[in-house]
């Protein structure tokens, strides 16, 4: 009588667990290839951008705030006499000044591990910021700007010649019809253009580099404005590059642009 009944209890059990499956839904096992894969974060860097002649830190703003939202750190500082700073002009001011500018923003900024690019002009800059703080540099990215040797001024490697008046050489296309508002391109010393560039410091060669320089869809590279100085930092071992577009990339073609100059530390680090 017992284990007639505890048979039937048993027969019971495994009668309720088969009808409790057959009403529970189907649980659809998951597939390792619908799992998220974890991908490698994009690097930040630190960036510090160098204007042009007769332009400004303002010039670089579009390419500055794309940086930004893509999480780098950027610095756009404004050379003395240029730009915001055009109340401090002089025709006192020289290259000197403008290095020492830059200098001083990586310095007392802190900053550390940057990538410093120079646009045109500003390529003689950070030339010299190299061999001054060549410790504090990730890697130089130039712009189609110059690539100076020690002991040239921009006279000496620029295609174009400009005649100073009262001590100062104007934009190209001025005179500024006089209602324009800021921000605008300024008058820049003539002391700027003829001051030598002085590179002692040989750490300053161990820094890698990018060169980007811009081409024209209709003429030939070697027609380039910066097409010596590219040649330059071929010789030099920088990764070299070109995009098409008109000298002043950083207006015409920021959203191209701003790619490159992410990929510059990663491109400067294969020609190492």
């Amino acid at each position: 009588m017992i284990t007639n009944f505890a048979r039937f209890l048993f027969m019971f059990a495994i009668a309720a667990s088969l009808a409790a499956c057959a009403i529970r839904p189907a649980i659809k096992p998951v597939s390792v290839t619908t799992m998220p894969t974890a991908t490698s974060p994009q690097p930040h860097y630190t960036f510090v951008l160098v204007h042009g002649a007769w332009a400004g830190g303002w010039e670089w703003k579009k390419v500055g705030n794309l940086l930004l939202a893509d999480g780098h750190t950027v610095y756009r500082p404004t050379l003395t006499g240029q730009g915001e700073r055009v109340h401090l002009a002089s025709a006192d001011v020289d290259l000197n000044t403008h290095i020492a500018d830059i200098v001083n923003t990586i310095l007392f900024e802190n900053l550390h591990d940057v990538v410093l690019m120079g646009h045109s002009y500003g390529g003689m800059v950070i030339t010299a910021v190299a061999d001054r703080i060549p410790d504090r540099i990730k890697c130089l990215v130039y712009v189609d700007a110059f690539v100076p040797e020690d002991g040239e001024s921009v006279n000496d490697i620029g295609s174009r010649k400009f005649t100073p008046v009262d001590g100062f050489i104007a934009p190209p296309g001025d005179p500024r019809p006089a209602e324009q508002v800021p921000p605008y391109t300024v008058p820049m010393s003539a002391k700027i253009f003829e001051t030598p560039e002085i590179l002692r410091n040989p750490a300053a060669g161990k820094i890698p580099g990018v060169y980007i320089l811009c081409v024209s869809p209709t003429r030939p590279i070697e027609k380039s404005a910066f097409y010596k100085s590219y040649l330059r930092a071929k010789e030099r071992g920088y990764f070299t590059g070109t995009i098409e577009s008109d000298h002043v990339v950083n207006q015409s073609h920021p959203t191209q642009l701003v790619p490159m100059l992410e990929r510059a530390p990663l491109d400067a680090k294969c020609r190492e």
